[in-house]
């Protein structure tokens, strides 16, 4: 045997053993990785559905009052956003909280389109701001004023 060509198939031999072990090495990584990626699937998963159902609970439900359905206001919490309330209640808060000092309910009549001047449209709007008073969105001044809770 030719030793020449037989030290070219040593090294040749030695150069492809070494490439394995870095190609075996990578492979290792490679597949940790892709673990680890899968863990971290499954626990956004079951995070976001966790996140999903505490919405869905925390979101105003609606419910029958005189066998019509109603929009419940949630209580306040501190990481609750207004933007769980209904439309209507929304502008009423951001009415109340724009304005420069305490605002009686005839001033939020703007936010809802309601001519207030007859007071059977003011006593349902007055009552709109009562619910959030009772559920820590706004409060009631004693002179009958509505302000922010802040």
């Amino acid at each position: 045997m030719d030793p020449e060509l037989l030290k070219r198939i040593t090294a040749r031999r030695t150069e492809l053993d070494g490439r394995e072990e870095l190609l075996a090495k990578e492979l290792a990584e490679v597949r940790a990785e892709r673990d680890e990626l899968a863990v971290a699937e499954r626990v956004l998963e079951r995070v976001s559905e966790q996140l999903a159902d505490e919405r869905a609970s925390a979101a105003p439900a609606p419910g029958q009052v005189g066998g019509r359905a109603v929009m419940l206001i949630p209580h306040r919490t501190p990481d609750m956003e207004e933007t769980l309330l209904p439309p209507d209640y929304q502008r009423i808060l951001a009415t109340v909280w724009q304005a420069a000092g305490p605002v009686m309910a005839r001033q939020a009549d703007d936010a809802l389109g309601i001519d207030v001047s007859v007071r059977s449209e003011l006593e349902p709007l007055r009552g709109k701001l009562v619910r959030p008073v009772d559920r820590g969105w706004l409060r009631k001044l004693s002179d009958g004023r509505f302000t922010s809770r802040w």
